[in-house]
């Protein structure tokens, strides 16, 4: 049972001079989406640069800016955060610079992705706390892998932001006629996270169907700022990456791209986090290191293997 996590495990901590020929431009991305690491890229086709090239180092665009979001709905990261960080690490270790988002704003809206109902509302001070937490574990993370795997190339940067530094210094309407025209409600309405919830029998409130909003708007401004073209998130996220590529693209005529990791759920296909209940830490302090181990030796050989 217990042979490929095994695998698993041999793979991610094998020394990287074994791996050097995924770090370039086809090989980067090929090789991470036949491991299962990476699932969807968008958009695939029809862009005036293929996603390849961005990541060629023998062209004028290396290094690219990639970014991941992770909202602080609880004060730690945990196992369902686990491909999107390992994906951001191994593009960081091919000489990209990769930005981890503290969603301190977004999370006080609720992200519907994957959900059948509401999130629970967290306080202010509570998210901010959250946030200053994630943030930690965050940097800590990022000190060990470059303490741990470090093998002499140059490697691209590791930056944590919280989109709270923007969005408070916005005023709503200022923010609804600058940003707000530029979507079309039958686009966002389309959505199957949208459609989903306006399904149920909860039905779907304002602040969660704004969520993506503000997730395109994230993009758009790290693209700005930081010259972000490539926004990386689980394979629930692909409508709200849709939308800042719309977005992006209708403000500036520039392309940008998305890249999907798959989901880690449980055994019965149920999407692991605190939410749903069964979380496991990325955090000594609330899951141990023990405890984090067994729970990859449990896993049936068939979830494995899919």
């Amino acid at each position: 049972m217990a042979a490929p996590i095994l695998r698993f495990f041999s793979w991610v901590l094998l020394p990287l001079g074994l791996r050097k020929a995924h770090s370039g431009a086809q090989g980067l991305l090929a090789a991470q989406k036949a491991r299962g690491l990476f699932k969807d890229f968008f958009p695939e086709t029809g862009t005036k640069i293929e996603l390849p090239e961005l990541f060629d180092r023998g062209t004028a665009s290396f290094p690219q800016t990639i970014y991941c979001g992770f909202d602080p709905t609880a004060d730690s990261l945990h196992v369902g955060h686990l491909l999107a960080l390992l994906g951001l690490f191994h593009l960081q270790r091919a000489g990209h610079n990769v930005i981890a988002l503290v969603g301190g704003a977004t999370a006080r809206l609720g992200d519907p992705s994957g959900r059948t109902k509401e999130r629970e509302a967290l306080e202010t001070e509570r998210v901010r706390a959250n946030a200053r937490a994630l943030r930690l574990g965050l940097e800590a993370l990022a000190a060990n892998h470059q303490q741990l795997f470090t093998d002499g190339r140059s490697w691209g940067s590791f930056t944590v932001l919280d989109n709270s530094a923007w969005y408070q210094k916005q005023h709503l309407v200022d923010f609804l006629a600058a940003v707000g025209g530029h979507f079309r409600m039958g686009t966002l309405l389309s959505r199957q996270s949208v459609q989903l919830r306006l399904k149920s029998p909860e039905g779907m409130s304002l602040a969660e169907f704004f969520y993506q909003v503000l997730q395109a708007y994230d993009f758009y401004y790290l693209f700005q700022r930081y010259g972000c073209r490539v926004q990386l998130g689980g394979s629930d996220q692909l409508g709200n990456i849709m939308s800042g590529y719309e977005f992006i693209n209708k403000l500036t005529g520039e392309d940008v791209f998305g890249i999907t990791v798959p989901l880690i759920t449980s055994t019965t296909g149920a999407k692991l986090g605190k939410s749903a209940g069964n979380a496991v830490w990325l955090n000594r302090d609330k899951t141990s290191p023990f405890e984090l181990y067994q729970f990859f030796v449990r896993q049936p050989d068939d979830s494995v293997e899919r």
